[in-house]
């Protein structure tokens, strides 16, 4: 049985820094680090993406994937990742690097001191409970104030604009049961213009309040629609 941390291709490129940082503390906690859930997935491109130097050659130097077999335990901040794993590699343990941290007796949380946030789940992990829980509990562990939308948890249907554009190919051919059966009216196009308006829409409902996600597709429609939004990732790493 061996535990692997999958650093996520979409979430390194828009914060390389950042997760090298996660990768540190994976290698620290003895897990295995690897770019992605399947190999040799659009390689060069986000080589290039990465910034020159120290930073894109340790993205080059990883593991492109790994042979996860049953038994395995593999963690990742990427939902696609954890759901093409759990539908193709049968027995596998899946997990949420948030659920790895709260369970970490020995991270040092920041105290945010009782600051407001709303928290905004992810369609993708919709059915992942105790991915839900371990970001609830962290942000206790760190005080923070937490306002739940009534569209939460299992119940909340966003994920940024990603649902309002094609999906790569890959994604429902790997998960079906994620991106076929459980997708019905979603993946639709839109225009620019329709994600920007359906965002700020979204939005609105935030009240000016910050906003916390655990999705960097989330996040990109977060951002998009004009709300106060940082990824969790941010606040335990930053």
């Amino acid at each position: 049985m061996s535990d692997y941390y999958i650093a996520s291709c979409v979430f390194t490129s828009k914060f390389p820094l950042l997760s090298r940082r996660i990768q540190d503390y994976a290698r620290a906690r003895g897990l295995g680090v690897v770019r992605c859930c399947v190999p040799r997935y659009k390689i060069r491109e986000f080589e290039e993406k990465m910034p020159e130097g120290e930073l894109r050659d340790a993205w080059r130097a990883l593991p492109d994937s790994a042979a996860f077999a049953s038994g395995d335990r593999v963690y990742s901040l990427c939902h696609n990742c954890n759901n093409i794993i759990e539908e193709t590699r049968p027995g596998t343990q899946v997990h949420s690097l948030w659920e790895l941290i709260d369970a970490d007796g020995a991270f040092s949380l920041p105290d945010l001191a009782g600051q407001t946030m709303y928290v905004q789940d992810c369609w993708r992990a919709r059915e992942r409970s105790a991915e839900h829980a371990a970001v609830r509990s962290l942000l206790d562990k760190m005080h923070v104030r937490v306002l739940e939308l009534p569209e939460n948890r299992e119940r909340t249907d966003f994920c940024g604009v990603s649902l309002y554009r094609p999906q790569p190919p890959r994604n429902p051919r790997l998960a079906p049961k994620h991106y076929v059966e459980g997708a019905e009216g979603k993946f639709l196009p839109h225009t620019p213009e329709e994600q920007a308006a359906l965002m700020r829409d979204y939005c609105l409902r935030f009240g000016g309040e910050q906003v916390l996600c655990y999705c960097h597709y989330c996040l990109e429609g977060l951002e998009l629609g004009g709300a106060d939004a940082k990824h969790l990732a941010q606040v335990l790493f930053g």
